[in-house]
């Protein structure tokens, strides 16, 4: 009598909506999309300004009127993200879906208005309020696009599927596209943009090239919409939206989150990051008038990516072990340190980077885990009050973010101009104390110094340490599941 064969032990139950890395990978086209133009009109527009589009007007006026256009385009950029959310929500999903066919519709667009920011008119125009003008359209085209864009595309992750595992993996390979796309501008510009010229001393200067700048928007533009449409392709929306949602107080939600500790430290955290990282491109001054190579932005550029990538892959599991705030903290301490060594000794060329590769080493950790924590704010929203506000909550902090790049913009270029920076010496190198370039360093100095140590105390303020994350998740998951539960008798009681 044969043996009976043992039955086969019984495999994991697939989710049916979960995804493959194909279409993570997908995913990840749309964030180089959006890094490749966000990030080359954050370094390099105002240095296009100040030393193209209005060379030969008086430098006072320049400034403070570039500042002001900063200031109003910012804010007004920050203001119509809850517009566009609006108009997006209350979009009818298409055969392509709800947030899919934006990213058709808007991605050509996009990529004109930023190849329109960079074209020099004042070799046609010689009016200096048309100048500003059309500094105003482009730029505000720009970002309202760029909001068009953005949002549909953050929010199309939560509908490509509800699977957890699918959403980290759409979560990590965005970190990914996110960190391809910044890189490439800075590290092809600075290399790119600049042409190298000799002063009267025999010194050799880097001067900024309109031509070039041109050139370069114009291929990134391109290959923008490139990834935008491919993204397009191979994603897909599997998430029905609900017919009918729930009335929200919004005077309770906004009130209730003000009163949140823990999001009240991300939301200032988020000001105070997000305008360090813009306040970053004023570095590349700092690089062609004080160290006299505009090329070292290369350098910088790795020093920030690069400890990012070779961490990203270990930073989940360093999660799970010690907790995100922890993480955060001891990076923090890092960068806080590096950043305060480089403002109290302004060393030399070599020593500086050596910092600034700590600093980014330092950084990474909340870079990576940035948007984890404020799903943890979420959820902690959640815990607190019963009421679901993903998208209130993030309107929020994205609010935010741009507050502080118009911050970071707006008094840049006024602290640029207390260095004496002008259009007559934007060719010069000088390292002499209380020169230009010596002054330009002490601003691209002292300002990260503070900034990173104000982040570190309100990183250490915040009080969703691991060890009280634990009992919310496992308060929240109970809930979940009383509520399915109570859905489905419902459901079999109709």
């Amino acid at each position: 009598m044969k043996k009976k064969k043992a039955a086969a032990p019984p495999t994991a139950l697939r989710h049916p909506n979960a995804i493959g890395i194909k279409e993570g990978i997908g995913y990840m086209f749309g964030d180089i999309g959006n890094l490749l133009v966000l990030t080359f009109i954050s370094t390099f527009l105002k240095v296009f300004y100040t030393d193209s589009l209005m060379v030969g007007f008086d430098a006072d006026k320049v400034y403070n009127d570039i500042t002001v256009l900063f200031l109003v385009v910012r804010l007004w950029d920050a203001i119509n993200d809850p517009m566009w959310g609006l108009i997006v929500d209350a979009r009818k999903p298409t055969k392509d879906g709800k947030f899919r066919p934006y990213i058709k519709v808007v991605s050509i667009p996009l990529a004109v208005s930023c190849i329109l920011c960079f074209l020099n008119i004042s070799k046609f125009i010689s009016n200096y309020t048309i100048l500003l003008a059309f500094a105003y359209i482009t730029y505000t085209a720009f970002g309202m696009l760029y909001t068009g864009m953005n949002i549909p595309y953050g929010s199309l992750a939560s509908v490509i599927t509800d699977d957890p595992k699918g959403r980290t993996l759409l979560s990590t390979f965005r970190s990914i596209g996110g960190g391809v796309g910044g890189a490439m501008p800075t590290l092809v510009g600075q290399a790119l943009i600049y042409s190298k010229i000799e002063q009267a001393d025999g010194t050799i200067a880097s001067q900024f090239s309109d031509k070039r700048a041109f050139i370069l928007v114009l291929a990134f533009s391109v290959a923008s919409a490139a990834m935008y449409l491919t993204c397009l392709k191979t994603t897909k929306e599997r998430i029905q939206s609900a017919p009918e949602k729930k009335k929200i107080d919004i005077k309770n939600t906004y009130g209730s989150l003000f009163k949140s500790l823990p999001f009240m430290m991300v939301m200032i955290s988020g000001v105070l990051i997000s305008g360090l990282l813009q306040f970053g491109s004023f570095s590349q001054y700092l690089y062609k008038n004080y160290f006299g190579d505009s090329n070292l932005g290369i350098f910088n550029t790795l020093c920030t990516y690069g400890p990012m990538a070779a961490l990203i892959l270990f930073v989940p599991k360093m999660v799970e072990r010690f907790g995100k705030k922890e993480l955060c903290v001891c990076g923090l301490c890092l960068s806080s340190a590096a950043a305060i060594f480089n403002a109290v000794f302004l060393p030399g060329k070599i020593l500086y980077f050596v910092m600034q590769a700590l600093i980014g080493l330092g950084y990474s950790f909340m870079s990576i885990t940035n948007w984890a924590i404020v799903m943890d704010c979420i959820d902690y929203h959640e815990y607190t009050t019963y009421e679901k506000s993903e998208s209130a909550i993030y309107a929020v902090y994205t609010f935010a973010r741009k507050v502080g790049q118009t911050i970071a913009d707006s008094g840049g270029m006024q602290l640029l101009k207390k260095t004496g920076y002008s259009d007559k010496l934007k060719d010069t190198i000088s390292t002499a104390k209380g020169s230009v370039g010596h002054n330009i360093y002490r601003m691209c100095a002292i300002v990260p110094a503070i900034v990173y140590t104000l982040i570190l105390i309100l990183t250490i303020i915040y009080p969703l340490s691991k060890k009280k994350l634990i009992p919310i998740q496992e308060e929240l998951q109970q809930r979940r599941a009383k509520a399915l539960e109570e859905s489905k008798q419902v459901a079999t009681a109709e």
